[in-house]
């Protein structure tokens, strides 16, 4: 009888362990991915030619995604959904920054970007660094890409992740959104970020 106990409450404690790690009940809809030991910082330049690090837009939450111009429709995707999720969020879109970071520095000079990121939403802001700074930050972040095609030519396309990566006001990486989520679910997310969730 007493070993028919131990095996119900030992049971019942590793029910109690399922549930997400670092949720502390806030309920994502998004992966939760608090206390993550990668992607904490980075080091770039924004469309303006201005070094920016994530510490620049402490008490904010903030999106990142990694993309590139020519990209035929991934990163328009993204940049479109997250226009509609600033829509959305209404007067609290001025406490969230996007940032759009470019895998490919070859090709998206600082004007490209300048002209196609701000062109979803005037507040979005693009990064680029140089190819060494490329590499460090997109593995930092456990993000892939690779040319295809006409890679010694400049007709190639870029294979890359295509996830969403969320911090919260405090600068911690919380979430990870996938490609194509609905913007309400992103929404309504932030809005828990924004909360202190």
């Amino acid at each position: 009888m007493l070993r028919r106990t131990i095996v119900a409450g030992l049971a019942l404690g590793l029910l109690g362990a399922c549930s997400q790690p670092g949720d502390g009940g806030a309920g994502f809809v998004n992966t939760d991915i608090t206390g993550a030991k990668y992607g904490q910082d980075f080091k770039l330049l924004d469309h303006h030619g201005q070094p920016r690090s994530l510490a620049d837009y402490r008490g904010k939450v903030v999106t990142l995604f990694f993309g590139y111009v020519q990209c035929p429709d991934v990163c328009p995707t993204n940049l479109s959904g997250m226009a509609e999720v600033m829509r959305q969020l209404g007067p609290d879109a001025d406490k969230v920054q996007v940032l759009f970071m470019t895998v490919d520095p070859e090709r998206d000079t600082q004007t490209l970007l300048a002209e196609y990121v701000p062109a979803f939403d005037a507040r979005f802001v693009g990064l680029y660094g140089d190819l060494p700074t490329t590499r460090a930050v997109a593995t930092d972040f456990k993000v892939f890409y690779q040319k295809q095609g006409d890679v010694n030519g400049k007709a190639y396309t870029v294979d890359h992740s295509t996830g969403t990566y969320v911090f919260d006001p405090q600068g911690h990486l919380r979430l990870y959104v996938k490609h194509a989520e609905k913007p309400e679910l992103i929404a309504a997310d932030i809005r828990k970020l924004l909360a202190g969730k």
